[in-house]
């Protein structure tokens, strides 16, 4: 009888160079940028994880970095107070605030230095591109990264030409090339879909960035594209694999998401202690079901012993003071 297929999956093609615990990465832009750096840091990977908040478009992505790069400060006229007397910058997401001007600089500020510090020992720098929708603050004329609930119209919604997207993405790699040239640069396009901006008007969004995406891929060797839209729009072509909002993609879409990831860019020793990992992180979240047993020591003694064994690939100091308390608490018969 023939096999039958209920999904078309893509060709990943595994990457010629890996990343392992040793690395260095950084993530940055859309949610989605949030997910796969969570997913590293979980496996104990050294991970910046999108230090400015989510960020969707692609320009302002670039702005983030250059100015970080070049030690400039945040532009002075995008500063905005809310109802709330919260200080906001719209360049930066609403993570990122403070109840005084100053105090919110000092902490823009800041955190421009420690994502120019991380960048210049980065091995890995990943971006995931949202949108390409962006909108124009109307009294500076200058493209931002986030409205903050704003009134509309003091803003002006546009769609980003490929060319300009080309140019500002071009103009921050050579700059990344300049100060760190082996760094590694994974493009990605979020698999969220931008339903607000119509279903047809987000394909005319994704595709451009795919395309940008694309041409990069091809301009610059230390530039790789990971479809990461493309497994979840075609190979997982179902809603159970969305949230309820049916844009964003569930738990078992994220994990699948992030396998393919780890198959095509993580070497062989590092996908070797995932697998264990992930045996360990089952038994720290083993409830004692019936309290303080004999069972249940010999569980958290295994844990130790395994947990030692792995200590000099990655730091698990914490997870070690975590379990030898734990077997302190029980009780001396």
């Amino acid at each position: 009888m023939k096999q039958l297929k209920l999904t078309t999956e893509l060709n990943v093609i595994p990457s010629e160079w890996k990343i392992n615990h040793q690395s260095n990465i950084a993530t940055i832009g859309s949610c989605f940028a949030d997910v796969l750096g969570n997913q590293l840091s979980g496996n104990k990977f050294s991970v910046l994880n999108n230090p400015f908040g989510t960020v969707f478009n692609p320009l302002a992505i670039a702005k983030l970095l250059d100015l970080s790069l070049e030690g400039k400060p945040p532009h002075a006229a995008l500063y905005h107070q809310n109802a709330d007397g919260i200080w906001l910058h719209h360049d930066f997401h609403s993570s990122l605030w403070s109840t005084s001007r100053v105090g919110l600089e000092e902490k823009l500020i800041e955190k421009q230095k420690q994502v120019n510090q991380f960048l210049r020992n980065a091995d890995v720098l990943v971006i995931t591109l949202g949108t390409a929708f962006a909108y124009r603050h109307r009294a500076t004329n200058v493209l931002v990264g986030n409205c903050h609930k704003v009134p509309s119209d003091r803003f002006v919604k546009e769609l980003l030409h490929l060319d300009q997207i080309m140019i500002g993405l071009e103009h921050l790699l050579f700059k990344l090339q300049s100060i760190k040239r082996d760094l590694k640069i994974i493009f990605t396009v979020s698999p969220v879909r931008h339903t607000k901006d119509t279903l047809s008007l987000n394909q005319v969004s994704k595709s451009t960035l795919r395309l940008v995406c694309h041409r990069l891929s091809e301009k610059f060797k230390q530039v790789n594209y990971f479809p990461a839209y493309e497994i979840m729009v075609d190979e997982l072509r179902d809603y159970r694999f969305y949230k309820p909002d049916l844009i964003h993609p569930n738990s078992v879409a994220e994990e699948h998401i992030f396998r393919t990831f780890a198959e095509a860019y993580i070497d062989k020793s590092a996908l070797d202690f995932m697998k264990g990992w992930e045996g360990i992180q089952k038994m720290l979240n083993h409830n004692a079901q019936h309290g303080f047993t004999p069972s249940h020591l010999a569980l958290l003694h295994t844990l130790q012993v395994r947990l030692s064994d792995l200590e000099g690939q990655v730091d698990l100091s914490n997870e070690l003071i975590e379990v030898n308390r734990r077997i302190r608490e029980f009780p001396v018969n």
